[in-house]
């Protein structure tokens, strides 16, 4: 975490890009385990985490510098997926096509996570380079 107001966004954008990490991992051990009897899929809830702490009336600017005030509160909470019915004799209910296409989104959103913080870096530079 980089301790400075400037570094709020940035340091929002790397919780977001933890968690996309974070999911990944769990959507290919989910992959992995398409055949093991029993397996229940897990997943994270990190956009839900991110618009509650958000939220709250305030302006955006005044909501992530909150947030920065104790970035735990961003942490990604793990689940095991109880709710959806398995449909399959072993119990498992990991469906391999819905994983593939978690893990397509996941990967496309920790893309555009990774080029926010580039274009923030870049917007900084510019800055330090036009007052030099």
């Amino acid at each position: 975490m980089i301790t400075s107001d400037i570094y709020n966004y940035v340091n929002i954008l790397d919780k977001a890009a933890d968690a996309a990490t974070l999911r990944n991992e769990l959507i290919n051990n989910n992959i992995a385990n398409v055949n093991t009897p029993h397996y229940k899929r897990k997943d994270i809830n990190f956009e839900s985490v991110l618009q509650a702490e958000l939220a709250g009336g305030r302006s955006l600017y005044s909501s992530v510098k909150a947030a920065n005030d104790d970035l735990t509160t961003l942490d990604p909470q793990v689940f095991t997926d109880n709710s959806s019915l398995s449909y399959r004799l072993d119990g498992n209910n990991v469906d391999i096509n819905s994983e593939e296409a978690y893990l397509a989104e996941n990967t496309i959103k920790y893309q555009a996570l990774v080029d926010l913080m580039n274009q923030e870096f870049a917007r900084y530079k510019t800055v330090l380079n036009s007052s030099s």
